[in-house]
């Protein structure tokens, strides 16, 4: 008998999207075994509501952004209105049928408050060895969930037993090269807002206030994503590590703090 009916009226998957064209139709592919998918827009302008209004589970939402904290507790509001469990993902994800059945088999079954998952990142499809990107707790008891935004991006804690899922969700940005350098700009100026306000420095704030982040961030990319075993794919990937590294340095190298960086942006960088 099948688990995927309970899987999907126990578990209501949210997306945060902003011109999400390149990547919405695979986010969207792998979640179909979902009841309901909430996905909350901040006003693309690319075509992404009409990809992702053709998957007859979506429930379409505009707010406009103002801070991924603030969009990430409405779209978990909004999503919790269906089900106990929210399954957080951003547009880039895809979830794997080995994530559902791990969900459905082990996760559902136990008085879990979160899920914790990692993550398989891939470069134009291509999966890499391995990365620096953290695993991070993707399923949240709605009822139980607290959002924050200590730096560039969102944070999402619980209260209760967490999971660790052995299967790991898929990681695949396909935007523009442009879009990816505004994002990073983005991040780099919020990121320097977080190391302003930081009381004891862990060591890669340390070595992030002194400049130096750059020439150790690239190298170690490149080696945890394969190096010359994945070619082309690791070293765009230790590039786009490197750039972000780059320019977080250059302003704390500036003291560019965020009150002279201007204006906030007001679309999400995502």
């Amino acid at each position: 008998m099948s688990t995927e009916p309970a899987v999907g009226a126990l578990v209501t998957p949210a997306i945060l999207t902003y011109n999400e064209a390149p990547n919405i139709a695979r986010a969207l592919g792998g979640l179909t075994w979902a009841e309901r998918v909430v996905v909350v827009d901040s006003g693309s302008c690319d075509g992404t509501e009409a990809i992702a209004t053709r998957f007859r589970n979506v429930q379409w939402l505009v707010r406009p952004f103002d801070s991924h904290a603030r969009q990430w507790e409405f779209a978990l509001r909004a999503a919790g209105a269906f089900s106990p469990y929210v399954l957080a993902l951003d547009a880039d994800h895809q979830v794997p049928d080995a994530f559902v059945r791990e969900l459905a088999a082990h996760f559902l079954g136990g008085d879990f408050a979160g899920g914790i998952a990692g993550f398989e990142y891939r470069i134009g499809g291509r999966a890499l060895l391995g990365s620096v990107y953290p695993p991070r707790l993707v399923v949240v008891r709605a009822d139980r969930v607290r959002v924050s935004q200590p730096g560039h991006t969102q944070e999402l804690k619980v209260d209760g037993p967490i999971y660790r899922f052995r299967s790991r969700i898929v990681h695949d940005d396909r935007k523009s090269v442009d879009r990816f350098l505004r994002s990073q700009a983005e991040y780099s100026r919020l990121e320097l807002a977080r190391l302003e306000r930081a009381g004891p420095a862990r060591w890669r704030d340390r070595i992030r206030r002194a400049g130096l982040m750059p020439l150790a961030a690239g190298l170690v990319a490149y080696l945890r994503s394969g190096g010359p075993f994945r070619g082309a794919a690791s070293l765009q990937y230790a590039y786009e590590r490197m750039l972000f590294e780059c320019l977080l340095a250059l302003r704390v190298l500036r003291e560019d703090s965020s009150p002279t960086a201007g204006p906030p942006s007001d679309r999400p960088s995502t």
